[in-house]
């Protein structure tokens, strides 16, 4: 029987590594999630993310900021074998807004993180990238080895100097890593802030349901559960090197069809309020699995409508459990 990874995974409270962290510990690994409950959003929605990681031996739960070097160091008093760096922060127009704190966590707390793991054995390490790299590139769906000069908001930009640092370290110090592209992840548990999520609040609260611009724009929309197996793929891999590598749903769904998909499976009506289109917003993303498909044997499993079904029924759960 082989040894149980012992997996760090930052960020590991949030939508993404809430998942993942129940998805390793399930088939057996040791997790130490780092998590700094960043007030972007309600503490306790973080919490309740790790209710069920909690109730797993295997599972360690460290407080603090990916920059705090000290802190970081606490998880790999132990050997790490592998460490998912997902903590960031995250919103093509939050940066916009705040583009030094952008840089400082997203660019300067993955160094922090790659630094810790070169000192400490060097663990296979896998990045969370975003499609925001490829900005407005009318070269759609987006390949990897595709340009980066049209990304256009801090956040992706952050993200393009996440991934040259990985390859530094992967060319300088032997480090494996695996850059992973994710394409609009969304699900049970999905940010607040994030379309589907607000959009579904918007129609159950009887309150208008904002679109920026016409309503034409499109995004790749990925199921969590697709992500995650997508993640577990490439700890998997045999001596990855250094890779970049698309995880999406590889369909393109416009705007307004995706608000029709939630009110059938809400069974509500939306009132839509149009507002001027965001600086910062490509106007469309789609993803190039084929080298996902190839290097990771990944295939997207689940629908958008199947996806939004299971969303909107987690979301009046939540609902009824709050009022319960």
């Amino acid at each position: 029987m082989m040894k149980p990874m012992h997996v760090l995974v930052t960020g590991g409270a949030g939508f993404i590594g809430s998942h993942l962290c129940e998805a390793l510990l399930r088939r057996g690994e040791r997790v130490t999630a780092v998590d700094n409950f960043d007030p972007f959003y309600d503490r306790r929605i973080k919490q309740r993310n790790l209710a069920a990681a909690q109730d797993f031996d295997g599972f360690r739960l460290v407080e603090g900021d990916i920059r705090d070097e000290a802190l970081l160091a606490q998880p790999f008093g132990e050997p790490v074998d592998a460490v998912v760096h997902l903590a960031a922060l995250a919103g093509v127009r939050n940066s916009l807004e705040q583009p030094l704190a952008f840089n400082e966590v997203n660019v300067g707390g993955t160094l922090t993180v790659l630094e810790t793991a070169r000192a400490c054995g060097r663990p296979r390490f896998i990045l969370a990238s975003t499609s925001s790299v490829y900005g407005n590139s009318p070269h759609t769906p987006y390949r990897e080895d595709a340009s980066l000069w049209h990304c256009i908001s801090p956040y992706g930009a952050s993200k393009i100097a996440c991934e040259r640092y990985g390859y530094i370290y992967h060319a300088v110090h032997g480090m494996e890593v695996v850059a992973l592209r994710f394409f609009t992840a969304y699900g049970e548990r999905q940010r607040p802030d994030m379309a589907i999520h607000r959009f579904a609040r918007a129609i159950l609260d009887e309150k208008p349901v904002t679109i920026y611009g016409d309503g034409r724009t499109s995004r790749d929309y990925t199921y969590i559960g697709d992500i995650v197996r997508g993640v577990l793929a490439a700890l998997d891999l045999a001596d990855p090197g250094f890779d970049v590598i698309n995880l999406g749903n590889s369909e393109a769904t416009e705007l307004g069809e995706l608000v029709r998909l939630i009110e059938r499976a809400l069974g509500r009506s939306a009132r839509i309020e149009y507002l001027p289109e965001q600086p910062g917003d490509p106007p469309h993303t789609c993803a190039d699995i084929g080298h996902a498909r190839e290097v990771l044997g990944f295939e997207p499993r689940t629908s958008l409508s199947e996806g939004i079904a299971r969303f909107t029924a987690w979301l009046k759960a939540e609902d009824a459990a709050r009022a319960g």
